[in-house]
């Protein structure tokens, strides 16, 4: 447990390290590397260690790898030829120097896991920026902690007149990670670019979402930086962002890389716009020089720039660090001439520089088709991929479908048609009954006097509004709840083909009431005869007395 805490290595390396001594330890011990070794370790910590051998028939050529039945069948009673038995090894019998090869070997499989692990941990983290605590401070390095390692810091990578001390706090950049003999190495740098980018990162918030590019930067440590912004947005102003306001960005960045024991420094960042036209993008890397023409020498990775003679000294800058920073940015050597020299050598600067541009005009082009028409291919061959995988999609749903689709019809038609055709004779008795019901009722209706109707809504009428005088407080909300949930059951609601055939019933219906009101029964004149001559028949007994049943019911 004590490894796995320090080492910061999990527990199942440490078993595999062990393990690995004690097999290679005791094949030493026997000097037979082909025996069949394994060590096992319980729960408890326990550790036990194997030799397998083979039983075979007849005698033994190999003891280290076989035994014999007899052999076998002191070990274990029902051996049989062809089983493997397990021997266990007494560890304590292990001499002194047998025990310091296996921890010499258990620290060596230690040291690769650790190795291995904090290689994997930093390898992707190249380049950003993390923080770590002064570990240790030298004349030619310092030593900073990250946490799981101690990562070196040399003297090119500090920033010249900063002063370090134990436990101080620091933001680095991870430059190098490296995996030798002597483990891994992680390098970090506070003079580094990628420094100065990744706190503009992190404090521009334009650049974090990427509305703002950092397209070229380049450092000199406490001197002088310059980088080249370009927005993606024509609303958004690059450097202007990269300031903001009152200057409070930039002046975060310049403290940052200034504060730690030097105060009297001070670095300079110069901002300035990218442009894609490669003579305009020289002349902004050489500003505050002002730049005449840009032109190509023999050697492709060398440019000669011409200025006005009393623009050298500024376009050179101080010690050369204006210069020195313009090859940086532009990756090209340059040669930095005042326009008396050029001309003095016969050389037609602004034609030159005009074909000059035009050709880097044309090559940028170029590019830039080449990019589109990349792209577009890309975005033609992913829709392609998709339609493809659509159309598959679609015939792989058809072919689940169409089995269905077949049974579908019989399983709906068949319950539909058989209940209309139960129903219209069903209902042809109770529609007369209704019918007949209803003209009785305009009947009684006609006959009642207008004038006593009218008394018996006037006696109701108050009875109905002292009935409903007090309703709950329960009731209301209730209806009104029930009213809700109609309204929105009903907007809810969506038709089926089951609804619609429903619909086409009560239709039906309807129409066969229609008939049924105008359907009158035609009696010919015998029928009518033959009802006229019949005799009342009574459905009561004459010679009972019901006055007795009354009697009884009292």
């Amino acid at each position: 447990m004590d490894i796995q805490e320090n080492r910061m290595i999990s527990y199942d390396v440490v078993e595999a390290a062990i393990k690995e001594g004690l097999v290679k330890t005791y094949k030493k011990i026997i000097n037979f590397p082909e025996a069949i070794v394994r060590a096992d370790i319980d729960d408890k910590g326990n550790i036990r260690l194997y030799q397998s051998r083979t039983v075979i028939e007849g005698e033994v050529e190999d003891p280290d790898l076989e035994y014999s039945l007899e052999e076998a069948r002191e070990l274990k009673a029902d051996a049989q030829i062809g089983d493997v038995l397990d021997e266990e090894i007494d560890i304590d019998s292990f001499g002194r120097s047998s025990v310091t090869q296996v921890k010499n070997i258990m620290l060596q499989k230690i040291k690769e896991a650790s190795k291995q692990m904090v290689y994997d941990e930093y390898i992707d983290k190249v380049d950003d920026l993390v923080y770590g605590t002064v570990e240790t401070v030298e004349d030619k390095f310092a030593l900073i902690d990250l946490g799981k390692t101690l990562a070196l810091m040399p003297k090119s990578e500090q920033i010249p007149g900063e002063k370090y001390y134990d436990g101080q706090r620091l933001r680095v950049v991870i430059k190098n990670v490296t995996k030798d003999s002597k483990g891994a190495q992680v390098v970090v740098s506070r003079s580094s670019e990628m420094l100065v980018k990744r706190l503009f990162e992190s404090s521009v918030t334009e650049i974090y979402d990427g509305t703002v590019e950092i397209k070229a930067i380049a450092r000199e440590a406490n001197e002088r930086t310059k980088m080249a912004v370009y927005s993606n947005n024509v609303n958004v102003d690059p450097i202007g962002a990269c300031i903001g306001p009152r200057g409070a960005r930039v002046l975060s960045v310049i403290d940052e890389i200034t504060q730690q024991g030097n105060p009297a420094s001070h670095e300079n960042i110069d901002i300035f716009e990218w442009n894609p036209n490669y003579v305009e993008f020289v002349k902004n890397v050489l500003k505050p020089a002002s730049v005449l023409a840009v032109l190509p020498e023999k050697d492709d990775d060398k440019l000669l720039i011409v200025v006005e003679d009393n623009q050298l000294s500024l376009a050179i800058g101080k010690k050369g660090i204006n210069a020195r920073l313009a090859v940086r940015l532009l990756n090209r050597k340059i040669d930095i001439k005042t326009q008396s020299e050029v001309e003095a050598e016969g050389i037609d600067w602004y034609n030159e520089m005009l074909a000059f541009q035009a050709k880097e005009e044309a090559i940028r082009k170029q590019k830039a088709l080449e990019e589109l028409k990349a792209k577009e291919e890309e975005k033609a061959r992913l829709q392609a991929e998709k339609e493809a995988e659509e159309a598959a999609r679609r015939e792989a749903e058809k072919a689940e479908e169409t089995p269905v689709a077949e049974e579908a019809p019989v399983a709906e038609e068949t319950p539909v048609e058989q209940p209309a055709v139960e129903v219209e004779p069903v209902k042809e008795e109770p529609v007369v009954e209704e019918a007949v019901k209803e003209e009785k009722k305009e009947e009684v209706v006609e006959e009642a006097p207008v004038e006593e109707v009218k008394e018996v809504t006037k006696r109701r009428k108050p009875k109905l509004e002292k009935a409903s005088d007090y309703v709950s407080k329960y009731e209301e909300l209730a209806d009104a709840k029930k009213s809700s949930q109609q309204k929105t059951s009903s907007k809810r609601k969506k038709t089926t083909k089951e609804d619609e055939e429903a619909a086409e019933l009560r239709k039906k219906l309807e129409e066969l009431k229609k008939q049924q009101y105008e359907i009158k029964p035609e009696y010919s004149e015998e029928e009518l005869e033959e009802f006229n001559n019949e005799e009342d028949d009574h459905w009561y007994d004459e010679d009972v007395d019901y006055d007795d049943y009354d009697d009884f019911y009292d």
